[in-house]
């Protein structure tokens, strides 16, 4: 039925699209592009449940609070851990969106990119977020088929894709065609488990205690899945398991390399069974149009060469590939009659009536 109050809304309102990562939250409105892009991450405190700070600033909190006040990531692995926390940050850049576009009522149309792999019950608690958070309505989208439309395939085309999105929490690996998914893999391992084995990688071959921050700018600085043409030194600084005190150490590109190999080695076995699961006449469509790959994790050094070699495929780097799902879901929203397809159908299960 016709309600001049949401035609009104509709009006005013810009239609929003959320990339809700474990790493980083990209919120791009229709018509403006990507406004914010900020790490996951809120401060609470613990003694009143009082938000301090979210995105960059609590991100800055990170192990440099005092005891009452907890930095916490409320998405591990691309799951929500945390309900009520995802939603307060939700509505904090829902909130944050309102103050950066002029005009704006609140109550916009939210389009979510959430992991292939979740449970109808995640895909729920992903939804009631947004609503709770003040979303008039509340779309859902899996990240890999978001990151294919972003990264400009032919989703909707009778012809085979391939996407990689390789996150923080989570690597989707996904063959599409048709508007549909075909074949996909979702893992657990991603950026995140990178950042782990640097630590331990640290801590077991030098006795050197490091924090995730320093394990992800030590990944980022010198990083790579493939031999480099010139292997890179970084420095390493943190606190001597031994001892105690302080401590640096120069470390090569090729040690990072071997830190981090069963991280690499276990996305490369997801997309080769991918591939074996994939139908003949889309395998030909791959081959002659390659893998994408996007997500934070596809700006590793050498990822690209080392599927391309394992799967005998051209891999390409997406352009910009650490917005693809954003971008994702600002196509959905501006054309949301023709790739209505691509959205997640959640599994209502209302109560039956009587009398």
């Amino acid at each position: 039925m016709f309600s001049p109050i949401n035609s009104l809304l509709g009006f005013f309102s810009h239609d929003i699209g959320i990339d809700l990562g474990t790493a980083n939250t990209l919120v791009l409105v229709k018509g403006k592009g990507v406004v914010i892009n900020e790490p996951s991450v809120v401060a609470y405190d613990k003694k009143n449940k009082r938000v301090q700070a979210v995105g960059a600033e609590a991100k800055r909190m990170v192990g440099r609070t005092p005891a009452s006040i907890v930095a916490v990531r409320p998405l591990r692995d691309g799951v929500i851990s945390d309900f009520e926390t995802t939603e307060r940050m939700l509505a904090y850049f829902i909130a944050k969106v309102h103050e950066k576009t002029t005009f704006m009522v609140p109550k916009p149309r939210v389009v979510i990119g959430i992991p292939s792999g979740v449970t109808e019950v995640e895909k729920r608690a992903v939804h009631d977020a947004a609503l709770n958070a003040g979303a008039r309505e509340a779309y859902i989208i899996e990240e890999p088929m978001a990151a294919a439309i972003g990264a400009g395939q032919p989703v909707m085309e009778p012809t085979g894709s391939m996407i990689v999105d390789i996150g923080g929490g989570t690597t989707e690996v996904a063959v599409i065609s048709l508007g549909g998914i075909v074949a996909s893999r979702s893992i657990r391992i991603a950026g995140d488990e990178m950042d782990q084995e640097i630590i331990a990688y640290a801590r077991q071959k030098h006795n050197l205690l490091i924090g995730e921050r320093t394990a992800e700018q030590i990944k980022i600085q010198a990083g790579s899945a493939y031999p480099l043409e010139e292997e890179i030194e970084v420095t390493l600084k943190g606190r001597d398991v031994v001892t105690g005190l302080p401590k640096q150490i120069v470390l090569s590109s090729v040690e990072i390399r071997e830190a981090i190999s069963n991280s690499v080695n276990a996305i490369v076995e997801a997309v080769k069974a991918t591939i074996e699961i994939t139908p003949p006449e889309l395998v030909a469509d791959l081959m002659e149009y390659g893998i994408a790959l996007a997500g934070g994790g596809a700006l590793l050094r050498g990822l690209d060469q080392r599927l391309s070699h394992e799967t005998k495929f051209r891999v390409y780097v997406a352009p910009d590939p650490l917005s693809c799902v954003v971008r994702g879901t600002g196509a959905v929203l501006d054309d949301l009659d023709r790739l209505r397809k691509v959205l997640v159908q959640l599994q209502y299960t209302k109560p039956p009536r009587f009398g």
